[in-house]
C-alpha cells in the first residue's frame, strides 16, 4: 500500500514537514507494510521557501535589507544549482512576523526590502524570481519595492531584473470591497479610518500606474492584484510579473503528478479547514490533482465544514482534536499537535 502525506504547515503549530512525519511514523506503526511518502507543501505563502529547500538543490544566500519599518535585518533566500533561478518570499524582508504587535500599522510599513531581494538576486546571476507573496505586514501596493529599484538606478520595467513568477492563491482586487485594504488592512493592524485612507491611497496609486501607461483599469481588478497588500498589483504592472496558483507552482516543482502514480490513498491538511479551504489552500491543490480513482484524506487542526464543502469532495474530513476538551492553548502546543494527529490517523487507518 503506498499513502502519499501532502500536508501543508498547521500555522502556529508544526511545520509541513513535522506534520509528514508524524503521519509516517503513525503509519509505519499501525501498517508496516505500509510506503508512506512525505510530501511537505506551501500554498505559496509563508514557508515556500522551505518547501523548495526539501525538493530541489539549492543553496541558502544572505543580504542585508530593509524590514517593513525600514529596519535593517538579516534576509535570506535560495537559488537552484544552476544559479539561474532564485526562490523567494515577501515575507522575508515585509512579513507581519517581523512587526511587534504595538508597531502594526499598513500606513507605514513598506515592502522596501522585497526590491533589495529583487535586487540581489539580479546582481548574483539570476533570470528567474519564484517569489511567494503570503504573510506581509504591508498595503503599499508594492510602492515601496518599486521606490527602491528606482533608487538603485532600475527604471520600470526593466531587462535588467529577472523575470517574476508570483505564488498566490489570493483572488482579492487591488481595491474595493475586497480589496486589500478593506478586506486586509485590518488584519495588520489598520484601524476603520486607516482602512479608508489605505484604500483612497491604493485607487491614487492605481491611477498614476494607468496615467504612466504602465496598467490597464482592467489590471487592479485583476484576481489577486490586492495579494499581499496590493504587491500583486506592483509586480504585475511595474516589473511585469506572472501571477500563478501558489500551490500549483509548488504542486509541479514537487513533480506531484509523478508522486501520486500508483498511490493507494492521499492524506493532507493544515491547521484549521473551512470555505476557504476550497479556494485554492493546500488541500483543494492536492483534490484538484488527484485522479477521482485515489482517495484524498483531509485530516486537519480544526474542522468547520458549515459551508458543506468539504464531506462531500474528500473521502473523510476530521479533526485531530476531536473528542479532546483541553483549552486551545494547550492543544496548539507543538508536541499535543503531534500526539493528536498520530492518534488520528492510526485510528482511521485501523478503521478503513
Amino acid at each position: 500500500m503506498r499513502i502519499i502525506l501532502a500536508f501543508d504547515s498547521f500555522k502556529g503549530c508544526i511545520s509541513a514537514q513535522e506534520a509528514c512525519k508524524t503521519a509516517a511514523k503513525a503509519i509505519h506503526e499501525t501498517l508496516p507494510e505500509a510506503e508512506a511518502v512525505e510530501c511537505p507543501l506551501s500554498d505559496g505563502g509563508e514557508g515556500l521557501v522551505e518547501c523548495v529547500e526539501q525538493m530541489l538543490s539549492v543553496r541558502r544566500v544572505h543580504l542585508k535589507a530593509h524590514d517593513p519599518l525600514m529596519n535593517i535585518i538579516d534576509a535570506s533566500y535560495v537559488i537552484a544549482e544552476d544559479g539561474k533561478t532564485a526562490y523567494m518570499e515577501m515575507a522575508a524582508t515585509s512579513g507581519l512576523p517581523l512587526v511587534p504587535i504595538e508597531k502594526r500599522n499598513p500606513m507605514i510599513t513598506t515592502t522596501y526590502g522585497v526590491g533589495e531581494m529583487i535586487i540581489d538576486a539580479a546582481q548574483r546571476g539570476c533570470k528567474e524570481i519564484v517569489m511567494g507573496i503570503g504573510g506581509s505586514a504591508t498595503c503599499d501596493g508594492g510602492k515601496g519595492m518599486i521606490d527602491c529599484l528606482k533608487d538603485n538606478g532600475y527604471t520600470l520595467p526593466s531587462d535588467e531584473l529577472p523575470h517574476i513568477s508570483i505564488a498566490s492563491d489570493v483572488t482579492n482586487p487591488l481595491c474595493g470591497d475586497l480589496g486589500a485594504a478593506r478586506i486586509f488592512g485590518p488584519q495588520k493592524g489598520a484601524t476603520p479610518e486607516q482602512v479608508e485612507l489605505l484604500e483612497a491611497r491604493m485607487k491614487a496609486f492605481a491611477k498614476k500606474t494607468e496615467d504612466a501607461c504602465l496598467a490597464t483599469k482592467e489590471l487592479a481588478e485583476y484576481p489577486g492584484a490586492g495579494a499581499a497588500g496590493g504587491l500583486g498589483y506592483g509586480l504585475m504592472a511595474y516589473l511585469k510579473a506572472e501571477l500563478k496558483s501558489g500551490i500549483d507552482t509548488i504542486l509541479d516543482i514537487k513533480q506531484f503528478d509523478t508522486i501520486i502514480q500508483d498511490a493507494h490513498l492521499i492524506i493532507t491538511g493544515e491547521g484549521k479547514s473551512d470555505e476557504q479551504t476550497m479556494m485554492g489552500k493546500v488541500p483543494h491543490g492536492v483534490l484538484r490533482r488527484t485522479p477521482t480513482s485515489i482517495p484524498v484524506w483531509l485530516i486537519s487542526g480544526c474542522i468547520d465544514d458549515s459551508s458543506n464543502l468539504l464531506s462531500p469532495n474528500f473521502s473523510l474530513v476530521k479533526s485531530i482534536n476531536e473528542g479532546d476538551d483541553r483549552p486551545l492553548d494547550i492543544l496548539l502546543q507543538p508536541s499535543v499537535a503531534k500526539e493528536n494527529l498520530e492518534k488520528t490517523i492510526k485510528k482511521e487507518l485501523e478503521k478503513n
